[in-house]
């Protein structure tokens, strides 16, 4: 009933008028925005590279055009940039990667061998703690099923098990993906789920390393994905100690290279898959195996952007509603089939930075609101939410009076549909104005169709959520006008499955995108609704995040 009073209250709001006449927005404009950002002259925007000093220089300008303040990192002068600088830590690998299994002994002793060719059998990240060359011989290798320590869940995965020195050989998502009932909610992904916990699980264990088996269900992508997200250049947030967030060593394998493997060992891998989904499952060595790798890695600090600009409100102008979206993508690459080696990222997410681009003109074209709107368009999403998660953690303007940050990723080029939907369930006040803004357009909330997909923690609102920030990463529906639920799931698998982290993500002339234009237009409402209002949103019962919001009301009037 809270969540329905919410959305009724902002929807009768006689201060609101104007918001139901949204401004158009102009699908040929996004269109050419797209056309730019994806360009191969863009080099597929890769943080640190000429691609983003491209980018930024675009973004900026557009907003300048536009007419936003800037709203970036505050100057001596007390005036602010149009960026925000953020510092990360680069890696890469150098040179060859060698690495492979054995079987009775090492190579000094004659074991036998299973080669891993990198990209292939094998996706290695260059390593993240500050190293210059990662060097495992002859480790012990040991599988500990979904990877997962869960007090509260009485689960533990590694009962005891010293895994110092081993590599550990885990399986993506949660116990529940494929039984859907269970400890973890069924076929939603928990954060347990998400390969960068088990990451963090492994580095905080001291495991040598950890490799995670790839199945497509499970990971919700395919191999293509795995390889060009982890055998190029790597970036994180500058850790004072970073060996307590990564393992020397972190990768993943094919499912038929894991099967062969615990072949080798005596073991069934499928069988020891389904020991794992239960609460008794116990780690299993993998006797007679060890792994070796040997690569150099080059590392530096370098510092990338987030581009903001700002609105701002005339009544309450330090209430911010934050629009997000990352420039990014991942730059120059491994060739595909075609010879391409550039990721253009054209759908994602240059799609996102076009609509934050047109809210902004949409915004601007409007009586200034009384909240004001940040437009924020982050860095280096591809390489772990990094560009949002520094803001949010260093941010331009209070989180205790961010209103809420309404997320873009992503959004369909596959015309207009009756639907919208949202990356996860939230739990969460925002979604539910979302809804009713949609019903209002005669549309209607599906859903994200795919939660098992773990997407809530996969969009840059997330490091806002866990912070206390209502937040949500708003999309496009699949229930298309033109040929129905049918056609739109036909779109976004073929996309998934074609272009997702792929150089043939690029710009189409072919494309309709009167259907972005719909979805913005609805993103325009609930955002111009809030900056009109008092309404703080807020997280519902349940909700691991409505602690702390709650703990910040006092700054709240």
């Amino acid at each position: 009933m809270k969540r329905l009073l919410l959305a009724t209250a902002l929807i009768a709001a006689p201060m609101l008028a104007h918001a139901a006449d949204a401004p158009k927005i102009d699908p040929a404009r996004l269109s050419q925005h797209i056309k730019v950002l994806s360009s191969d002259e863009f080099e597929g925007r890769g943080p640190a590279t000429e691609g983003e000093k491209k980018t930024v220089a675009y973004i900026t300008q557009q907003m300048k055009e536009i007419g936003l303040e800037p709203a970036g990192d505050l100057q001596k002068d007390g005036k602010r940039a149009w960026a925000q600088d953020v510092p990360l830590g680069k890696f890469e690998i150098k040179g060859p990667v060698a690495a492979a299994f054995f079987r009775n002994g090492g190579p000094a002793e004659g074991g036998e061998d299973t080669p891993l060719t990198q990209g292939e059998q094998i996706a290695i990240r260059a390593a993240m703690t500050n190293v210059d060359k990662v060097s495992i011989k002859g480790a012990p290798v040991v599988f500990a099923g979904y990877g997962v320590t869960a007090p509260e869940r009485n689960w533990d995965d590694f009962k005891g098990l010293d895994v110092k020195g081993k590599i550990v050989v885990v399986l993506i998502n949660d116990p529940d993906f494929e039984t859907g009932k269970g400890d973890f909610g069924g076929k939603a992904m928990t954060y347990y789920g998400r390969w960068t916990y088990k990451y963090e699980e492994a580095a905080r264990r001291g495991a040598a390393g950890l490799l995670i088996v790839h199945e497509t269900a499970p990971a919700s992508y395919g191999w293509n994905t795995v390889k060009n997200s982890n055998t190029n250049t790597m970036f994180d947030i500058v850790r004072k100690d970073p060996t307590k967030s990564h393992p020397a060593l972190e990768g993943w394998i094919q499912r038929d290279v894991a099967v062969d493997l615990f072949k080798q060992a005596g073991l069934d891998f499928d069988a020891l898959k389904a020991q794992a989904q239960t609460r008794d499952f116990k780690p299993v060595a993998l006797k007679g195996i060890t792994f070796s790798a040997d690569y150099a890695v080059k590392h530096e600090v370098i510092v990338s952007k987030n581009i903001a600009g700002r609105v701002k409100g005339v009544k309450f102008p330090d209430e911010n509603i934050i629009y997000s979206g990352h420039w990014d993508h991942l730059g120059v690459g491994l060739l595909d089939a075609k010879g391409d080696k550039i990721y253009n990222g054209a759908v994602d997410n240059a799609d996102g930075i076009a609509a934050l681009l047109e809210l902004a003109r949409a915004f601007k074209s409007q009586p200034a609101p009384q909240r004001s709107v940040l437009f924020l368009a982050v860095t280096a999403e591809e390489k772990g939410l990094l560009g949002s998660e520094y803001y949010a953690a260093n941010p331009l303007f209070p989180l205790a009076k961010t209103v809420a940050d309404l997320n873009i990723d992503a959004l369909s080029a596959a015309g207009p549909a009756k639907d919208v939907t949202t990356s996860g369930d939230g739990k969460v006040d925002l979604q539910d104005l979302l809804v009713a803004k949609a019903k209002e357009e005669g549309r209607y909330f599906t859903p994200d169709p795919t939660p098992q997909a773990g997407h809530f923690y996969r969009s840059d609102h997330f490091p806002f959520a866990k912070r206390g920030v209502p937040a949500i990463s708003v999309g496009s529906g699949n229930d298309l006008y033109k040929g129905g639920k049918e056609a739109g799931e036909k779109a976004e698998e073929d996309y998934t499955a074609n272009r997702y982290h792929q150089p043939a993500d690029e710009w189409s002339p072919d494309w309709d995108l009167s259907g972005q234009a719909l979805d913005i237009g609805l993103f325009y409402k609930v955002g111009a609704d809030l900056a009109n209002s008092r309404v703080w949103p807020e997280w519902q019962a349940g909700s691991e995040f409505k602690d702390l919001r709650d703990k910040t009301k006092a700054e709240r009037k």
